[in-house]
């Protein structure tokens, strides 16, 4: 008895999409869990090759818990590419300023860095407030 090994078609992945309340939650293990829904981890037919995850909308993002020292002790830098041009702001500050580029650069450092990185990180849609766009899920 010969055993044949199926690969999925890119046209026959199914993309769902997934509701999170962000409300009281701690930041990482928020993050792992949609890390792992972007990558289909959760599905049965999962490739790792493949891009076959979901859709994740995440609301009420400005009530996101940080545990310890971490609002005051993690720093988020950028540089605009000027001289003079860095900035370090803490977590607290950018918590407060923009709750979506926190939740969103936790999901990036847990996503694989290879060019499937950018399409995953497209699905995830997060809003600070309890109103999104996307209808009924």
């Amino acid at each position: 008895m010969k055993k044949t090994t199926s690969m999925v078609k890119t046209a026959e992945i199914k993309r769902l999409w997934h509701l999170l309340d962000a409300d009281g939650q701690i930041l990482g293990r928020l993050a792992t869990k949609i890390a792992g829904l972007l990558t289909g981890k959760g599905k049965a037919n999962y490739t790792p090759h493949m891009d076959m995850g979901d859709f994740v909308v995440v609301i009420n993002a400005k009530n996101i818990k940080l545990t310890g020292n971490k609002p005051l002790a993690k720093t988020y830098s950028r540089h605009s590419g000027f001289p003079g041009g860095f900035t370090q702001e803490n977590a607290g500050n950018l918590l407060a300023r923009s709750p979506q580029k926190v939740l969103e650069h936790a999901v990036s450092g847990m996503l694989a860095k290879n060019k499937l990185q950018t399409p995953r990180l497209r699905r995830l849609k997060v809003y600070s407030g309890k109103e999104h766009p996307h209808g009924e899920i």
